[in-house]
């Protein structure tokens, strides 16, 4: 059992890493396709400190590691992306939103190669069997952040991307609910219907990590 040091070592940089490439992730998909807002705010650095939200990305996420349950839950100050500067914007704010949770299984990827290298050194302890653990903890932030996001509820990228493939009048309705969207979030975790939601994505993601990398 960890106590809350130790904690905070293994998640600390596992979350700052998740919630910075998901964000920069997005601003570099919108620049690609033409949209260079973020990159002019100075919103594309790796500088966490430069994406952090007090709230959602410190106090959320903290009080969520030390209340019963293995449920992690934040976020970070979104990247600007202007759709007026995109030349198809309903498509491409799709694809500038579907980059956040790729980004977030590239980097369950990432965290795999760590995780199948301390697994094959077979170190219990010291420096490696931190990094395991921390690996451990990179996996799966990254793994509820990807499935949280994927979704259907603006204004997560799950609902802007369907929004971008919707006709019209459907991704109007779809795009009402944007500010209703966190207390919807909030009402599933509340009843418990958020985790077996996320779930299935998560073991599917999870086993094709492992699969492709041969940890078992």
């Amino acid at each position: 059992m960890l106590d809350l040091a130790q904690t905070l070592a293994v998640w600390a940089l596992p979350v700052l890493f998740a919630i910075t490439l998901h964000e920069v992730a997005h601003g570099w998909t919108a620049r690609a396709l033409g949209d260079s807002t973020a990159a002019m705010l100075g919103r594309l650095s790796l500088n966490p400190l430069k994406h952090i939200d007090p709230v959602g990305t410190i106090v959320v996420p903290l009080l969520f590691l030390l209340l019963p349950g293995n449920f992690l839950f934040g976020w970070a100050k979104p990247v600007p992306v202007s759709a007026r500067n995109l030349p198809h914007p309903r498509r491409d704010m799709a694809l500038v939103a579907a980059a956040g949770p790729l980004a977030n299984l590239a980097m369950a990827f990432a965290w795999g190669l760590l995780l199948k290298l301390t697994l094959v050194l077979g170190a219990e302890g010291g420096l490696w069997f931190g990094l395991r653990m921390m690996a451990t903890a990179g996996i799966v932030v990254n793994l509820v952040l990807m499935a949280l996001n994927l979704l259907p509820v603006p204004p997560l990228d799950g609902g802007r991307v369907i929004a971008g493939f919707l006709p019209a009048p459907w991704a109007t309705r779809l795009d009402r609910i944007e500010p209703y969207g966190l207390v919807i979030i909030v009402a599933l975790m509340m009843t418990g219907l958020l985790g077996p939601l996320l779930r299935p994505v998560m073991a599917a993601a999870q086993a094709l990590v492992f699969t492709l990398l041969g940890i078992e």
